[in-house]
């Protein structure tokens, strides 16, 4: 093994190793084939997160396509009868919101209807940003903005298994669910040339701006736009 400059002594590397299984040999794998995979692959090759945007606009059917992608109806009957999104839930209980901030203002990502309904006027898309990172992503075009609704965990329609009512256990489903529909977007950016970056945001002042209930919480943030021009 070799040892990566800057990271842990190598004797520490070896020792994190697990305990060889006795009567079995490491797999050797082939090299990931990009061409096989077709786009996704290419994606994936692509993916990364780039935290310097250009303030152009993106058009309709870019932004269209990145909302599918992130959380839209990919199948109309999907698990306990609820639609099928392109990111799983737990128990398919859809508990994430996606909102989106654009210069004119916020709006919430309706995916039945793939549409945008309004929330808010203004450009309130600093709010995406914690106050330490303002001068990073202020200037990307969209600000994803992720809420969790705890009533759609608690009263789910799918298996109502008893953590769900838990709150730590619902911070890991929801964290998780989060981070599926960011993995999207980010694959999304990569295929289409756009920077993305998923990072934490001003929860106090988004659930004024957003108008949240007593059980919605703002989670997250994400930044996509076109990269910075060099």
């Amino acid at each position: 093994m070799t040892a990566i400059p800057g990271t842990q002594p190598k004797e520490r590397l070896m020792s994190a190793q697990p305990t060889a299984a006795p009567g079995l040999a490491p797999i050797p794998l082939p090299r990931p084939d990009g061409a096989r995979g077709g786009d996704l692959a290419v994606a994936f090759e692509r993916r990364e997160t780039i935290r310097t945007f250009d303030d152009r606009k993106l058009p309709p059917p870019v932004l269209s396509g990145l909302l599918w992608s992130a959380w839209g109806i990919n199948r109309a009957a999907g698990p306990f009868g609820l639609p099928g999104r392109t990111a799983a839930s737990a128990s398919n209980s859809q508990e994430i919101d996606l909102y989106v901030l654009l210069e004119e203002g916020a709006y919430l990502y309706e995916p039945s209807e793939h549409r945008l309904l309004p929330v808010a006027a203004g450009d309130r898309r600093v709010d995406a940003m914690n106050p330490g990172q303002r001068g990073l992503g202020s200037r990307a075009p969209v600000q994803l903005i992720y809420v969790v609704d705890l009533d759609r965990l608690t009263h789910t329609k799918g298996f109502a298994e008893p953590g769900l009512r838990d709150p730590e256990v619902q911070k890991a489903y929801y964290y998780v669910d989060t981070g599926l529909i960011a993995g999207n977007v980010y694959l999304f950016a990569a295929a289409h040339g756009l920077a993305a970056w998923f990072h934490n945001c001003d929860k106090p002042h988004l659930a004024q701006d957003l108008g949240l209930g007593a059980r919605q919480r703002a989670l997250f943030a994400q930044s996509v736009g076109y990269p910075a021009r060099s």
